[in-house]
């Protein structure tokens, strides 16, 4: 597959709007660190929201939520109830005082009810898990890009890749802070939406079935059990398996949605952009809203993929599917864009997965940076300025702009090189670091969920317990995972727990660790005085 002069044109038409959009948005440059990484709570509602949800997808969910569909069924959707509940939640008991204290990231809460310190090592966690699902993610997108563009995985095109999208992701943000960020998200969500959109289009047509057949080959999968139209799964299966039924989506997924929506500075900057509590979370619910139809669109995709490859009988056709790309697997929807789509069409699909990929690498930037200098660097730096004089000052805010732009070259250098890191770990080790890079950040979650509902619900906790929380909470979930059991014992690598239920076990762990502290009774009073 080669790459015509049509796919260029629209490659290159994407970029010339994408500069087009950073240079009008860095005309207004940050001139203070509430501007920088807050967009001084100027932010429109309506564009947080779709912020949001461009955060919440990546190039993996681009590439990878066609396949939920070609093997699976309407069950994912079903996780989405969790993500609803979970929006209500954090609406409820933690966007309010994130804006009473007007924090810079959700960590300063902690700095209220615990310590410095306990903001410091939350920070840190998040800091680690983001470094690898971030770095993981690009590593991902440089893969797709390197096929899509150089038609090949080699070093060079993949290096390539993640320089390029690295490199564009903090060209676009880097001036303009959080500003440039949701602008930018809403032009990549509007591209890989439309691209989506576009080649559910073409795949229909393309196949050239009337509904009731579509319908009834859903409904009666051939080598399945069960309708690939199946929305609430009420079956009992604790397993890897099972992660999609109705009882972990009101359970683990909850907690992970509430992790993910409040807890991870990644998305919840976001919301706190926004001028007042109520409209940041009118964005954070329409955002868990809008997630509900784009998934459907990922999944009706890997519907007609299934038609298209595995019932050929009812179509004029005689498709072949491989799972594999100069030996790396692929998923079925980016074997179908490197073998099946047309000129023009293609080059769309590879404008889709860079927009999906720096979406996700653009709000991972600024919210790196954001915990870096807001909750790392300025405490520190304050320290050793004149009491309460240069705090004030307006030098004093242009620094840490300043330390907030080099932060975000950190940032990137630190996710390239995690990229780059996995890149050569997959091809030369058989240890699975990209699934531990993938899935870090809910290890990180099960210390932070078990924190933070110490500190809104209970009087007991201090900073040695939030350590060893956060620890506990990391290192129960990571020893669950089989490739960790393994190691182990062969034996208790039958044990297959699904990810959300890892979630719910490493975060009840956390909390029973957080809450046997004694508690730091100043602290506790005054944030159940702010209630």
């Amino acid at each position: 597959m080669q790459l015509t002069l049509v796919d260029w044109l629209v490659f290159c038409s994407y970029f010339f709007v994408l500069a087009l959009l950073a240079w009008w948005v860095n005309q207004k440059r940050a001139q203070n660190s509430s501007d920088y990484f807050l967009g001084a709570n100027t932010m429109p509602a309506a564009l947080v929201a779709i912020s949001v949800l461009a955060t919440s997808q990546s190039a993996a969910t681009f590439l990878g939520g066609p396949d939920l569909g070609f093997r699976g069924n309407l069950s994912y959707l079903a996780s989405n109830i969790g993500a609803v509940l979970a929006a209500f939640f954090v609406m409820r008991f933690l966007i309010p005082r994130y804006y009473a204290l007007k924090v810079t990231t959700v960590y300063e809460l902690l700095e209220q009810r615990f310590s410095a310190s306990a903001k410091s090592h939350a920070g840190q966690m998040y800091l680690f898990g983001r470094v690898f699902a971030s770095g993981a993610r690009l590593f991902m997108a440089a893969l797709a890009v390197s096929m899509l563009l150089f038609n090949h995985i080699d070093a060079s095109g993949v290096m390539v890749s993640v320089a390029l999208l690295a490199g564009i992701g903090l060209l676009c943000t880097m001036a303009g802070g959080i500003r440039s960020v949701i602008y930018t998200d809403a032009l990549q969500c509007l591209v890989y939406v439309t691209a989506a959109l576009v080649v559910l289009v073409y795949l229909y047509s393309s196949l050239s079935l009337p509904w009731p057949v579509l319908l009834e080959a859903l409904r009666h999968p051939l080598e399945q059990d069960g309708s690939k139209l199946l929305l609430l799964d009420f079956s009992v299966d604790f397993s890897s398996s099972g992660v999609f039924n109705i009882w972990s989506a009101l359970t683990g997924f909850v907690l992970l949605n509430i992790a993910a929506f409040g807890l991870d500075q990644d998305m919840t900057q976001r919301v706190l952009t926004c001028k007042t509590p109520q409209q940041g979370a009118k964005a954070l619910l329409s955002s868990a809203l809008l997630v509900i139809p784009v998934m459907l669109v990922f999944i009706l995709i890997g519907f007609l993929l299934y038609i298209f490859y595995q019932r050929a009988d009812l179509h004029q056709g005689s498709a072949l599917l491989a799972d594999s790309f100069q030996g790396e697997k692929v998923t079925v929807f980016m074997y179908y864009v490197l073998n099946e789509l047309p000129s023009g069409l293609r080059g769309l699909v590879v404008v889709g997965v860079i927009a999906a990929a720096l979406s996700t690498i653009t709000s991972g930037l600024n919210s790196m940076a954001s915990v870096l200098v807001a909750d790392l660097y300025a405490p520190w730096w304050r320290k050793r300025q004149s009491a309460g004089i240069a705090q004030q000052s307006a030098g004093s805010e242009r620094h840490l702009v300043r330390a907030g732009q080099l932060a975000m070259l950190l940032t990137a250098l630190a996710l390239s090189l995690m990229a780059v890191l996995c890149y050569y770990w997959q091809q030369y080790s058989d240890m699975p670091l990209l699934a531990f890079a993938l899935s870090v950040m809910v290890f990180s979650y099960s210390g932070l969920l078990g924190v933070f509902f110490t500190a809104l619900f209970t009087r007991r906790g201090n900073s040695r317990s939030v350590t060893a929380a956060l620890l506990t909470g990391f290192g129960v979930t990571l020893v669950l995972q089989p490739y960790v059991l393994q190691q182990i014992s062969p034996t208790l690598a039958v044990l297959d727990l699904g990810f959300t239920w890892q979630l719910c076990l490493g975060s009840l762990v956390a909390f029973l660790v957080c809450v046997s502290g004694s508690p730091a009774k100043v602290a506790a009073d005054a944030l159940t005085t702010s209630r």
